[in-house]
Parts: C-alpha cells; sequence; structure tokens
C-alpha cells in the first residue's frame, strides 16, 4: 500500500537506515590519532554537554612524539588546573606556592615521561612521586608516556599519564602485580565537561593496550575527589581496595605546600572486555 504516491515499507526502511546511521555514530569513540573507530560493544560515555559543545581543532598528541618544551609546557599548565583550587586544600595558590609547585611539577614530568625512560628501575629509584606516596615506581618494565591534550593553538589544555608501575594487591600479604597505572589526568577549568578527559584516558588505555600489551589498567584517586570517582566509574572503572593511611600534597591558605592525610581508591578497569568487561571486571 501507498499514501500520496509514497511506499510505506520504503519510507519505514529509509528511517530504520537513518536511525542505525545514528547509533553508530552516537556509539563511536576517537582512538589515540584521533580517527573514529566503531566500537558497538562499549557503552556510550559522552554526556550531552560534550557532544554539543565539544571544541574544535583539539588534538591528543603524545609528550614523546612533541617539541622538546612539551614537558615543561605541560608541567606550567598542570600546575593551574590540578593544584590551584585542589580538594582538600586552598582556594587560590600564593606566588610562592605556585612557583614551588611548578618547579616540582616540571621536574617530576621530566623524570617519569622523558622519552626512552627505561633506566630508573635499573638505578633502583623508589622514590615518592607527587602528588603522593603512590607514585614510586620499581620495576623492570619503565616504559611512561604522558598524553597531551591541545587546542588550536597548540596550547596544552589538558593531560593524562600512564606508565608501567607495580600495584599493591591491599590483600593482607606483600604482594604485588605489575601494570598500567595512570595518572595525572587534568582539564583545563574552561574546556571541563566537553569530552576531553575520555578522550585523554581512551588514549592513555590505547597505549597501555596496543603499544604495550596490557589488558587491564589501573589509577589512584582520593576518596574525597567524587567528580574524579563518578567519571572513572563512568568509564567502567571499579574499586579494588582504599588506604586510608595515605598521603598528599596540599597547597594551604597560609601559603605553605604540606603533606596531608588522605584515603586513596585504587581502581581496575579490563581493557577490551566490550560491554561486560567494562561494566563487571571481567
Amino acid at each position: 500500500p501507498s499514501c500520496c504516491g509514497t511506499d510505506i515499507p520504503s519510507r519505514h526502511n529509509k528511517m530504520r537506515s537513518i536511525l542505525l546511521t545514528l547509533l553508530t555514530l552516537f556509539i563511536s569513540s576517537r582512538d589515540y590519532y584521533g580517527s573514529i573507530v566503531a566500537t558497538a560493544f562499549s557503552p556510550p560515555t559522552l554526556g550531552i554537554g560534550a557532544v554539543l559543545f565539544r571544541p574544535r581543532n583539539v588534538k591528543i598528541v603524545k609528550s614523546s612524539e612533541g617539541e622538546d618544551d612539551a614537558l615543561v609546557n605541560a608541567g606550567k599548565f598542570f600546575v593551574d588546573a590540578f593544584w590551584t583550587g585542589k580538594v582538600g586544600g586552598a582556594d587560590t595558590l600564593s606566588p610562592t606556592q605556585a612557583n614551588s609547585l611548578e618547579r616540582q611539577q616540571i621536574m617530576e614530568f621530566k623524570k617519569r615521561y622523558k622519552a626512552n625512560n627505561v633506566s630508573n628501575s635499573a638505578k633502583g629509584n623508589n622514590s615518592s612521586r607527587l602528588p603522593g606516596n603512590y607514585a614510586g615506581r620499581a620495576r623492570s618494565d619503565s616504559r611512561s608516556e604522558l598524553v597531551l591534550c591541545l587546542d588550536g593553538r597548540g596550547e596544552c589544555i589538558g593531560c593524562a599519564g600512564v606508565e608501567v608501575d607495580k600495584i599493591k594487591k591491599m590483600d593482607g600479604y606483600d604482594g604485588s602485580v605489575t601494570g598500567p597505572v595512570m595518572s595525572n589526568l587534568a582539564i583545563s577549568r574552561k574546556y571541563r565537561r566537553k569530552g576531553l578527559a575520555e578522550d585523554l584516558v581512551k588514549a592513555a588505555e590505547t597505549i597501555a593496550r596496543k603499544e604495550w600489551g596490557y589488558d587491564e589498567c589501573y589509577l589512584y584517586v582520593e576518596k574525597r575527589n567524587v567528580p574524579a570517582i563518578k567519571l572513572y566509574k563512568k568509564l567502567g572503572y571499579s574499586t579494588i581496595w582504599e588506604d586510608d593511611s595515605a598521603t598528599t600534597l596540599l597547597p594551604t591558605k597560609d601559603g605553605q605546600v604540606m603533606n596531608g592525610k588522605t584515603t586513596i581508591v585504587c581502581m581496575k578497569k579490563r581493557l577490551g572486555g566490550g560491554l561486560f568487561g567494562s561494566w563487571f571486571g571481567i
């Protein structure tokens, strides 16, 4: 049958085709190099703000493949994006705090993410690293990378690090497991809630899985950082343990940078497990 000269089954087929196309675009995600890859078995993670207000001319790059001063610029960016207004600390940084944290952060990024950084374990370097005492590495595999999100002018507006480390099991024994640990995720305040954090997490996971060959990724986050934990859970991470005896650096209102008590949450995600792997950790 037809109506007004239009075949109804044909019209329904066209509508079905359009809906399938829109669904495919909706559940597509960006890989590390910015190309679109359909992931039909991965739950969509982008909110409406990320879809409608995603900034243009943004690119994701490896710091190891960028300019020589990439880590310096990233360290300066990180102080403003992470340390200013850090949960539990001062809302603003004094000039002394900002200068001190900037020097430390640049040194930290250079030490952890310098290209071809494979010598730390050979030197037996197990010292603590910013922002707390869970960033030390003691292993034979010392691969690490800092992923950067750059705007159209090449300025850093986001970053996320990933490195192979030993993760404590916290099961009553002294055992540990070696795997990629994601850290130092930060987004410029101007660009938050636009899907860039998701892009950086996926980029770090792509490196861990496709380049380094791991099928799990770990991270540490402070329990009081509720928005971060909510984001990680949305992206498929689940809590495996908590430690209420951890420490972290905090900029204080009196202009100091002090060690403070905190509770660290260790989270894990199964990489490449599809829908059920992301949601249930299988």
